[in-house]
């Protein structure tokens, strides 16, 4: 069976100030995910699962279903706050999604196949899907997972700060550990440092991080679930706190259910966290399209 693709396009985009996830960024006006499901059908992928909001559901659906129709098959799933939260007492002013392991456990009753998992709002490169593809299709099992891993200094916004999963790996290539890092970005001199509590904190340029492609066997929802209930326990009256997937990969390993391998890529990462990461964004793609990476007009050739 043909693995599929898990795009996670339900965020709000605060940071962005619209639904960056429609923008049209291509020559002929293609949104940063359709070049990933582009990379995902010539990898071999068979279908494509989007998380989404359901008040946004029409306009996305009008977005990309004329230009996906008979190339790969299309699932949607809708995230919302009071899925799988199981009677818990939530904030009743709460307005932020839990997550994207809470979207990808909305996934549950969908994604019944070895997948892939990506944000929507990411450039992640040809060369990582061919990646995701070959280990989907011939190491991952229930005891086997990965996270594509990317140099940090390939995946930071000049515009501001950005969130990272921060790797550690051992000497097999092997998650030891994984930390979620909320506000890293280059200092005036140079130096990456990720801020916590004021408090300052050196990366190396050659840190390996996850950038939310990882690829799971499906029971790795299941341990979303067990994980989300805890989550809830701790944290589920807070306005702002968030249920993520690198912290659930990281609990597959502390917990001895498998280990997660950590596939390096040296893939240059681009993405709209900003408003002002546009144009950059504009002239990457361009450029891959002058250079014959990507034809002119994504849908017009066959697959």
């Amino acid at each position: 069976m043909a693995p599929t693709l898990v795009i996670l396009a339900a965020g709000m985009a605060s940071r962005y100030g619209s639904m960056k996830q429609t923008e049209g960024f291509g020559p002929a006006g293609e949104t940063i995910m359709e070049y990933s499901i582009y990379d995902a059908i010539r990898a071999g992928f068979g279908k494509v699962v989007f998380i989404i909001r359901a008040d946004f559901a029409e306009a996305f659906k009008q977005a990309l279903e004329p230009k996906l129709k008979g190339k790969i098959e299309i699932e949607y799933v809708f995230q919302s706050l009071d899925k799988f939260t199981k009677g818990y007492s939530i904030a009743a002013d709460r307005v932020k999604p839990w997550g994207t392991a809470h979207a990808l456990l909305c996934c549950k009753e969908v994604v019944k196949e070895a997948f892939a998992i990506i944000n929507a709002d990411d450039y992640y490169g040809k060369e990582a899907f061919e990646l995701a593809y070959t280990f989907l299709n011939k190491e991952c099992n229930e005891k086997t997972n990965c996270i594509l891993g990317y140099e940090l200094s390939n995946t930071l916004s000049e515009n501001g700060t950005v969130s990272r999963g921060v790797c550690a790996i051992d000497n097999d290539g092997y998650l030891n550990q994984i930390n979620e890092r909320t506000t890293i970005y280059r200092r005036a001199d140079g130096q990456i440092v990720f801020e916590e509590n004021g408090v300052e904190t050196p990366l190396q340029e050659d840190t390996r991080v996850s950038m939310n492609f990882m690829c799971f066997a499906p029971n790795f929802i299941d341990l979303c679930e067990k994980e989300f209930d805890l989550f809830l326990k701790a944290k589920g009256q807070e306005l702002k706190s968030e249920f993520y997937i690198p912290y659930v990969a990281g609990r597959f390993h502390e917990l001895g259910l498998g280990k997660v391998k950590v596939i390096p890529t040296n893939a240059k990462w681009f993405g709209v966290t900003y408003k002002e990461d546009s144009p950059a964004v504009k002239t990457s793609i361009h450029a891959l399209v002058d250079s014959k990476i990507y034809p002119s007009n994504l849908w017009q050739e066959k697959f």
